[in-house]
């Protein structure tokens, strides 16, 4: 093979994700797995029996359209607009995904050229380093530092150059749990404008905000062309298996994004298409539940972490809340993450691999709020053993 090595080196030190090991542990070591984002119930019946129905009856058993199946691009317009007033073409301003995390890819391997910088939050979300790094791009750190984890405006400013091309945001942020406010996204959107930047908007928590509520970039004076929304149903109905996403945007940004996107999966999620078309129809009150279950659960893993002698940071939103260990002696978490299924039983994630400065987040520690709450009890049970 020679000495040059197999993995592209645009690749080189991402590996094996931090949560494929962490989950891996957590099964190895039958600890309670507060890692890995994914429920541990199923969402609505209904919605699994719409998936079951389209099974049954043929529909998405071969391949889709590839843009997605018109009901389900009906139901994000709808969406959409129900929820934000934001109007879109189904036909030519919504694209269906193999999760969020395709759509993040294509985005990014669409729009982007080599050399190109990307403004986005640090912590990252680890699929923005790798995508942006397999498109020769370069990811420029707007760091949000604890104990607030706020966007500094000023800083935002500073990072732009004539190279800057694009603006990633996520927002609920993952893993910190902020959610921009109006102020904060009207100061973003002014910069875009001036310095006539693409903008890629993560926003897979847009249903679970908890203090404020979410704001969609792309409804902003001048937005509206040069953003590439983003979310899907796995978080918002607890079907995180079924990887259904989608994009919404102007037709050329969606036209783009769709180029790259055909040659990645091409389609997928058949039958699931129909039955998240379903689910985005279900009526406010599913929403205002789902949220309010969510809610009371992060308020309880908070004040557990708490009284196990963690420094806590109170999500805003998403399902997820991040620690300071050195209250409990502890500076390093990967380290703490990896030791914490032995000393009693619960996995977790380390934050500083969502960090390019690594020392910047490495007392940091990630749990998720994202099951039930007698598995949430018997975890801050475990942890007092700290």
């Amino acid at each position: 093979m020679g000495a040059r090595p197999l993995l592209n080196r645009r690749l080189a030190g991402m590996g094996t994700t931090i949560f494929a090991e962490m989950s891996a542990l957590a099964t190895a070591t039958g600890s309670i797995n507060l890692g890995q984002g994914f429920p541990d119930t199923d969402g609505p019946q209904e919605v699994r029996e719409a998936a079951v129905r389209a099974l049954r009856e043929g529909r998405g058993n071969q391949y889709p359209p590839g843009p997605g199946v018109p009901e389900l691009r009906e139901a994000i317009a709808e969406h959409q607009q129900r929820f934000y007033g934001l109007t879109y073409d189904p036909d030519t301003e919504v694209l269906v995904t193999a999760g969020a995390t395709e759509a993040i890819a294509a985005a990014l391997l669409a729009l982007l050229e080599p050399g190109d910088e990307v403004i986005a939050f640090e912590p990252f979300y680890d699929s923005y380093a790798a995508c942006i790094a397999m498109a020769g791009a370069v990811r420029v750190p707007l760091t949000l530092r604890q104990p607030a984890f706020r966007p500094d405006l000023d800083e935002l400013r500073s990072l732009i150059t004539p190279r800057t091309r694009l603006l990633l945001i996520n927002t609920p942020h993952n893993p910190t749990g902020t959610v921009l406010t109006p102020e904060e996204l009207a100061a973003i959107a002014e910069l875009a404008v001036e310095h006539d930047l693409l903008v890629i908007t993560d926003e897979v928590y847009e249903h679970l905000v908890f203090d404020g509520a979410h704001h969609p970039l792309a409804a902003l004076p001048g937005m509206r062309e040069r953003t590439v929304a983003i979310s899907s149903a796995g978080k918002t109905f607890s079907f995180t298996g079924w990887k259904v996403g989608w994009v919404t945007g102007a037709p050329e940004l969606v036209a783009a994004v769709r180029t790259a996107k055909q040659y990645l999966t091409y389609v997928s999620a058949g039958p699931f298409q129909y039955a998240v078309a379903e689910a985005l129809r279900l009526p406010d009150a599913y929403y205002a539940e789902f949220r309010a279950e969510l809610h009371r659960k992060r308020d309880l893993l908070a004040a557990g972490l708490a009284e196990a002698g963690f420094r806590v940071f109170e999500p805003q939103g998403t399902y997820f809340i991040t620690t300071d260990i050195t209250p409990l002696g502890e500076k390093d978490g990967i380290e703490f993450c990896r030791a914490l299924p032995a000393r009693c039983g619960v996995v977790a994630i380390p934050n500083a691999v969502f960090y390019d400065r690594t020392e910047i987040g490495l007392a940091q520690v990630r749990f998720a709020f994202c099951k039930r709450e007698s598995v949430l009890r018997e975890a801050v049970e475990r942890l007092h053993r700290l």
